[in-house]
């Protein structure tokens, strides 16, 4: 859950945010670096009256710094590759949800269950319960098992919308009259919360995501009790 004055991501929930969170570190430190060397080149090129002919006509140093960025490139690039594949990968879900964007709520529907389907809207801010957040909070969470690869389907009804959870490091584009799909696995216990992060119209900041994982033991319960329901 992210929190007033952050400077830093929410710490990761999934094992594929995990991994965006170390490319960061990694890319972050390269920019670091490459500012560093450019101001120290500034600050010394400004303050010294010094002329070095041998620097000012050198073929070695033009190859460096044609070589030296092409190699700082790969470095970046490779280990984006590898995270933007792990992104792409849906192998042998345990679990398959239909996540489907209205104007301005989300349906779920729970495909491996024939009658698990429930809309969720988000909880005015006059009926709040103590410690649930505003704009943030709904009145059906998407219920998750903990350590399970989780399948989600995404869809809309109407205009363009975008489930997106950053904890989980999930994000995707709700169109409609198309099915994509994405994946995840929550790593640990837990509420996680997400908005819709495509302008969808008027109510477009008021159509939370919240996805709730628990043990799989705690997930049978619920989904026999939905059944139940149903």
């Amino acid at each position: 859950m992210a929190h007033p004055s952050q400077l830093g991501f929410q710490d990761a929930a999934s094992p594929v945010m995990e991994e965006l969170l170390h490319f960061h570190d990694h890319a972050l430190m390269i920019v670091f670096l490459i500012s560093t060397l450019v101001l120290y080149i500034i600050v010394a090129m400004v303050s010294t009256k010094l002329t070095n002919m041998y620097i000012l006509g050198s073929q070695e140093i033009e190859i460096i710094w044609t070589i030296l960025p092409a190699i700082i490139l790969i470095l970046i690039a490779l280990p984006s590759l590898r995270i933007l594949y792990l992104m792409d990968e849906v192998t042998s879900p345990h679990l398959t949800v239909k996540a489907i964007g209205h104007q301005w709520y989300w349906s779920y529907e729970y495909t491996d269950y024939q009658e698990i389907a429930f809309d969720s809207y988000m909880v005015p801010t006059q009926d709040l319960a103590p410690g649930q957040f505003r704009l943030l909070e709904v009145d059906h969470r998407m219920v998750v098992p903990t350590e399970a690869p989780i399948r989600v389907l995404v869809t809309a009804e109407d205009v363009l919308h975008s489930w997106a959870v950053p904890a989980l490091g999930v994000k995707m584009d709700a169109v409609p009259g198309r099915l994509n799909q994405t994946a995840f696995i929550a790593s640990r216990p837990g509420v996680f919360y997400g908005q819709c992060s495509e302008i969808c119209g008027a109510n477009h900041s008021f159509m939370p995501i919240v996805v709730e994982a628990i043990p799989l033991n705690f997930f049978q319960d619920w989904s026999t009790l939905m059944l139940e329901d149903a």
